[in-house]
């Protein structure tokens, strides 16, 4: 039986950031929160297939990243190596590090923070068959190359064109032999490691994995402030309605409190929770009359379950109200009580639910709506609610990493719910997503490590494709 080969992300941080105007690079600009290094850190660290990390910087900025790795505890960092003048310095520092050609080695930017598992997984995978793996996008606007006069020379068929990306992949003795090629080189020159590989291993085929439009690189200061919004929209894909692995030696015996439990999704979640061996407790107001715009009501529950079990783990709150109808035509009364179910609930659950979380290391679990990216016409006070409550997810996830305490956010797609059916009457059930998907996705995110994320649930899956290319 073939052994797995062990698996090392690169992050590249040694740039000046000299093109965002900015004394401090950009791998240390903050955005949504935290600097952008932290954030692309945090996905490989996140990721199951990665096996250690190892960060390159310039030496001036070592201390400042030791201080990061140590801050948010990152176990798989386990180098910060001395970046040099040109990227491929970068590189070759941590091909030097490590002295068996039996890993693979992935070299992504530092300032690719919207990097994803799907991207990261699919180059790993792909891995397994080539010994050099490259990411990249089609190309979709015209390319067109220039003469010394600043004149159209050529326009390359877009069609044969792609946008490179990172992570760039490597079996570690194929990038190394290309280095150890191009070192020999006089006129040697390149801006990434899969040109070496191309140009002195013209015979080695390099697989390109399909990359996100959404993995874009920080290099202007116009960046900055597409990023920071492209946070506030960052969500992880949950469409395969299948239970973790990880779920049936989690949950049991995990005490669970579901507020909204009674009817919808916040039912199914109850229902399954129990089945995989939860304690769950069930509260609403049609069920027990709770009211969770109440902080003191809420208070009073949690305390009881607490002396009872000892322990509370998880805390849902998918209570919520949906009303039609423009805002000039609702009523104050209604819109208050909108705005305290929808929104002020879930502040009273969060605060009330804290020092019992952080007890327990515990997850915390909202629910949002796609209509949470635009306010709608007839969903003014419901739209920017759930627009709220995702802000209040990122933001809590911070402030409560440090207890243990992992916050997120479900946003299913339009759900056959009693609620719905209020508002929009009956619908063809095969355009709805059923309920007991959104259970079983809000299942998965409560037991994993995720915390500050936005997990969409969708109906159909999204199928992903792998280019080929370089196979010279």
């Amino acid at each position: 039986m073939l052994l797995e080969m062990k698996t090392i992300a690169v992050i590249l941080a040694g740039g000046k950031g000299s093109r965002l105007g900015k004394d401090l690079p950009k791998q240390f600009q903050k955005v949504a929160g935290k600097k952008i290094i932290e954030h692309t850190i945090e996905v490989f660290e996140r990721n199951l297939n990665i096996d250690e990390i190892a960060i390159v910087v310039k030496e001036e900025f070592i201390s400042e990243v030791e201080k990061i790795v140590i801050e948010n505890q990152y176990i798989k960092v386990k180098k910060i190596l001395h970046g040099g003048k040109e990227r491929y310095d970068s590189s070759l520092s941590a091909i030097d590090a490590y002295d068996s050609n039996d890993i693979n080695l992935l070299f992504h930017d530092a300032v690719r923070p919207l990097v994803n598992d799907r991207i990261i997984n699919d180059c790993i995978e792909a891995l397994k068959t080539y010994n050099a793996v490259d990411v990249a996008i089609n190309a979709t606007d015209t390319i067109i190359q220039l003469n010394n006069h600043n004149c159209i020379h050529k326009i390359p068929p877009r069609n044969e064109l792609r946008c490179g990306q990172t992570p760039q992949c490597f079996k570690r003795g194929v990038i190394k032999k290309a280095y150890d090629l191009a070192l020999q080189d006089p006129e040697f020159h390149t801006t990434d490691d899969c040109g070496v590989v191309c140009k002195y291993l013209p015979n080695e085929p390099i697989y390109v994995v399909q990359g996100e439009v959404f993995n874009m690189k920080v290099t202007y200061v116009e960046d900055l402030f597409l990023l920071d919004k492209l946070f506030q929209l960052k969500t992880i894909q949950n469409d395969n309605h299948k239970l973790d692995s990880e779920v049936n030696k989690t949950l049991p015996n995990k005490v669970m409190v579901v507020f909204g439990g009674s009817y919808g999704i916040g039912e199914e979640v109850v229902k399954l929770g129990r089945n995989l061996g939860a304690v769950v407790y069930s509260f609403s107001r049609s069920q027990n009359n709770l009211d969770v715009t109440d902080a003191n009501q809420i208070c009073s529950v949690l305390k009881e379950i607490k002396e009872r079990n000892g322990r509370i783990d998880y805390v849902i709150c998918t209570a919520g109200l949906l009303v039609k109808e423009p805002l000039n035509g609702m009523k104050y009364e209604v819109i208050q009580k909108s705005i305290a179910v929808n929104y002020l609930g879930v502040i009273n659950v969060a605060k009330e639910a804290f020092e019992y979380l952080k007890e327990t290391s515990g997850s915390l679990l909202f629910y949002t709506s796609s209509s949470y990216t635009k306010g709608r016409m007839m969903y003014s006070i419901y739209s920017s609610t759930k627009a709220a409550i995702v802000n209040l997810v990122q933001a809590l996830s911070e402030e409560w990493m440090g207890f243990g305490i992992r916050v997120n956010c479900i946003n299913p797609e339009r759900t056959q719910t009693p609620m719905r059916v209020k508002n929009f009457g009956i619908e063809p059930k095969n355009t709805l997503l059923d309920p007991k998907s959104v259970a079983i996705a809000s299942i998965n995110t409560l037991v994993s490590e995720l915390t500050g994320e936005v997990i969409d649930v969708r109906r159909i899956s999204v199928s992903y494709t792998h280019l080929r290319a370089h196979e010279t």
